[in-house]
C-alpha cells in the first residue's frame, strides 16, 4: 500500500474549515505542488475500494472517487517539479485515527496542517452544505444532529458526522501519538478568514518556503443556499435518487447529469441561514469535555467556542 511517493506535507482537516481554499492558495506557490485531485482520501483506505461501506445519500457515488490504488496515488505527484514540496489535502485525516498510523508509516517526517473551527459552527456549515447539495433529507439541523448515532450505525460516510468531526481533542490525542507536535501546525479557521495573508505567510514559513508570494486566500467552495419549498423538496428527492443510481456509472457522468438539478435547487439569492442561539446552546454540552482536552494538548485557549454566540459562516462574516 505504501509503495508511493509520499507527500512532504498534508492538510489534514477539518472538514468545512477552509481546506479547499487553503489547498488552492498554497498550490499557487512556485515551491509547492498540490495534488490535482484535492481530496484523494488515500490514507482513509486500506488498499481496497470503499464503494459498499458508505451507505448514506450519495455516499456510494462519492466513494467511487476515493483513490485507493497506490499507482493512482503516485500519479497525483508525477507532475511535480523536482524542487517542489508535494502535498495533498484530505480534511478527514484529522478525524480518522487509523489514517494517523498509515501516514506515519508512509511519511514519518511529513509536516501536517490542521485548520480547526468552532465545532458548532463547523457542524452547521456541514449540514447547510449537504442540504444545499440536495443530499441531506432532514430539514431541521438539530434533528439531523440527533440522528447522527443511527446514521453511523447504518454506515453513513464520515461527512455525515456533524458533531463527531468537531471533537478535535480526541483527534489530536491520537495524532500526537504518531507525530511530534512540532510537525503539526494548528491554525484557526477564523484566522484564515480574518487575516488570510498573514496566516498563509505563517504557513509558508512553517513549510520552509518563501513568504510574501501569496496575496491571500482563494475564495473556493462558497456554495449557494437552497431554501425549503415544495419544488425543492421534489428536487432534493430526485437528486438523492439520482445519486444512488449514479453509483453505477462513472462519477463524472452523474456530476454532469446533476448540474441542472442543482442549479434549479439553488435558484434565487436566498442568503444562507444563521444558526439560532437556542440551537447552539443545545449542542455546546457535546463539546465541553473534548474542548478541555484540546486546550490541554495544544496549550491554547479555545473556551470561546463554548460561548452562546458563534462567529457564523464565511459568507455571513464577509458580507
Amino acid at each position: 500500500m505504501y509503495g508511493v511517493r509520499a507527500p512532504d506535507f498534508f492538510i489534514i482537516g477539518a472538514p468545512k474549515a477552509g481546506s479547499t481554499a487553503l489547498h488552492d492558495t498554497l498550490a499557487a506557490h512556485p515551491r509547492l505542488y498540490g495534488s490535482p485531485v484535492k481530496e484523494p482520501k488515500y490514507f482513509l483506505t486500506e488498499g481496497r475500494p470503499r464503494r459498499s461501506a458508505n451507505r448514506g445519500p450519495g455516499d456510494a457515488h462519492s466513494a467511487r472517487e476515493w483513490i485507493w490504488r497506490p499507482d493512482r496515488y503516485r500519479e497525483l505527484f508525477a507532475g511535480a517539479p523536482s524542487n517542489a514540496l508535494c502535498f495533498e489535502s484530505t480534511p478527514f485525516y484529522l478525524w480518522h485515527k487509523d489514517s494517523h498510523a498509515r501516514i506515519a508509516r508512509a511519511a514519518p517526517s511529513a509536516k501536517l496542517i490542521a485548520v480547526i473551527r468552532d465545532p458548532v459552527d463547523r457542524a452547521f456549515s456541514n449540514w447547510t452544505h449537504l442540504r444545499a447539495d440536495g443530499l441531506e433529507p432532514e430539514r431541521d439541523f438539530l434533528r439531523a444532529c440527533r440522528a447522527e448515532p443511527a446514521r453511523v450505525a447504518r454506515g453513513w460516510a464520515p461527512f455525515w458526522r456533524y458533531l463527531d468531526l468537531g471533537r478535535y481533542g480526541g483527534q489530536f490525542e491520537s495524532l500526537f501519538s504518531y507525530f511530534e507536535p512540532a510537525q503539526v501546525r494548528v491554525i484557526r479557521y477564523r484566522d484564515l478568514v480574518d487575516r488570510p495573508r498573514q496566516t498563509v505567510d505563517e504557513l509558508c514559513a512553517f513549510l520552509g518556503v518563501e513568504t510574501g508570494i501569496l496575496s491571500g486566500l482563494s475564495e473556493a467552495n462558497l456554495g449557494r443556499w437552497a431554501p425549503d419549498g415544495k419544488l425543492n423538496t421534489v428536487l432534493r428527492a430526485t437528486i438523492r435518487a439520482g445519486a444512488a443510481a449514479g453509483a453505477l456509472v462513472r462519477p463524472e457522468v452523474w456530476r454532469t447529469a446533476q448540474r441542472p438539478l442543482l442549479a434549479a435547487l439553488r435558484r434565487g439569492d436566498t442568503p444562507r441561514p444563521r444558526l439560532a442561539r437556542s440551537a447552539r446552546a443545545q449542542l455546546l454540552p457535546h463539546f465541553v469535555e473534548d474542548n478541555a482536552v484540546l486546550c490541554r494538548l495544544l496549550d491554547a485557549d479555545y473556551s470561546d467556542w463554548l460561548a452562546l454566540e458563534g462567529r457564523g459562516t464565511y459568507t455571513v462574516r464577509r458580507s
